[in-house]
């Protein structure tokens, strides 16, 4: 029995800035820090490689000074809304009536909320009473495919079954006004809001790309490297430095095993589906996936126009490849990185 993803959408949040439009606003968050430091910070922004990006909030009151509560109560209200918009418009998308829906996976790493969003949407779209669901919230950057891999597994086990997997993030909402760290300033150079939603199915008749495989890669004693460690003002970002190089450093032995368990080599991928970490990180990873003959356009086109939307991104990559109609027979490849520190692999086939 096969699982297919049968379509994917995304909804973005009301606000938006370029980058331009947001440099000024920086002159008020540093004012009194040293020149060579704010021109530092500009330039980071600048070199981000994200011109535009997507808030819940209004970027003035992102730079306002407000409690933990206040902003994680934003969080709350507007990725409510965000989940019942995205999620509808997959549906929309599918053709499919939203009492088909036998699991619902939600994914959200950037505020706190009990009980979940997926509740929420029971409620307001009435869903049914018996669907089962499942709530993703620590995995940060790597969750859009890990809630693809539980969604897969739950249909693989259940013929005749349909599961919505729903990211919605705010990384805005954990920005620290009084942190002057490098990790607080990249993460708010790179990162947007955003949600999205992809639809899965076990029905014969459903159509879509096959999930021929998955699986994860665990580094060890990597802990240290992504996250967020929980403070009196908020969600405080964990990133460290040697991100890329770590990644470039286990890129073999993520990608080449993977492939040779389903007698394939990189050769035989026609699309790269790559969750945008960072400007950094793509550099990285295009610069091995060059030397193999693949380019990650996709990636850096989604980082350009939305930044990085955590766990939702690589689902903004894979909506862009699908939305092209690949021929029967493509294969793609599914990458993203996340806390812990892991990697999450899915292998499709049109």
């Amino acid at each position: 029995m096969s699982v297919k993803i049968v379509t994917v959408a995304k909804q973005l949040p009301k606000y938006s800035r370029t980058t331009n439009d947001i440099l000024p606003l920086l002159d008020g968050w540093l004012d009194g820090k040293e020149e060579r430091f704010i021109k530092k910070v500009k330039k980071i922004f600048e070199g981000a490689a994200v011109d535009q990006r997507y808030s819940i909030m209004d970027p003035a009151e992102v730079f306002t000074a407000t409690s933990f509560e206040d902003k994680n109560d934003i969080y709350t209200r507007e990725v409510i809304i965000l989940g019942e918009q995205v999620l509808e418009k997959a549906l929309k998308k599918a053709g499919w009536d939203p009492t088909t829906l036998d699991y619902i996976i939600t994914v959200s790493c950037t505020g706190i909320m009990i009980p979940s969003l997926d509740s929420y949407l029971i409620n307001k779209m009435k869903l049914r009473q018996d669907i089962v669901r499942l709530p993703v919230t620590e995995m940060g950057c790597a969750a859009g495919i890990s809630g693809i891999l539980y969604a897969k597994n739950f249909l693989k086990s259940n013929p005749d079954k349909r599961a919505a997997v729903i990211a919605v993030e705010s990384p805005t909402a954990t920005f620290q006004l009084d942190d002057f760290s490098m990790p607080n300033i990249v993460s708010a150079a790179i990162f947007g809001d955003g949600a999205a939603c992809c639809l899965l199915s076990s029905y014969e008749e459903d159509k879509g790309p096959e999930i021929i495989d998955e699986q994860m890669y665990h580094f060890y004693d990597a802990e240290h490297m992504m996250g967020f460690k929980l403070t009196n003002s908020g969600l405080q970002m964990v990133l460290d430095i040697e991100v890329p190089d770590t990644i470039a450093s286990h890129f073999g032995a993520i990608i080449h095993p993977f492939l040779q368990q389903n007698n394939l080599e990189i050769a035989d991928i026609n699309h790269m589906i790559f969750h945008p970490g960072g400007k950094k990180i793509i550099t990285t990873v295009e610069s091995l996936f060059s030397g193999l003959g693949k380019n990650i356009d996709d990636t850096k086109e989604v980082l350009k126009r939305y930044g990085n939307m955590s766990s939702a991104t690589v689902l903004y990559v894979l909506e862009r490849i699908m939305d092209r109609n690949p021929k029967s027979g493509e294969r793609g490849l599914m990458l993203s990185f996340g806390p812990g520190f892991s990697a999450q692999r899915v292998l499709l086939q049109w």
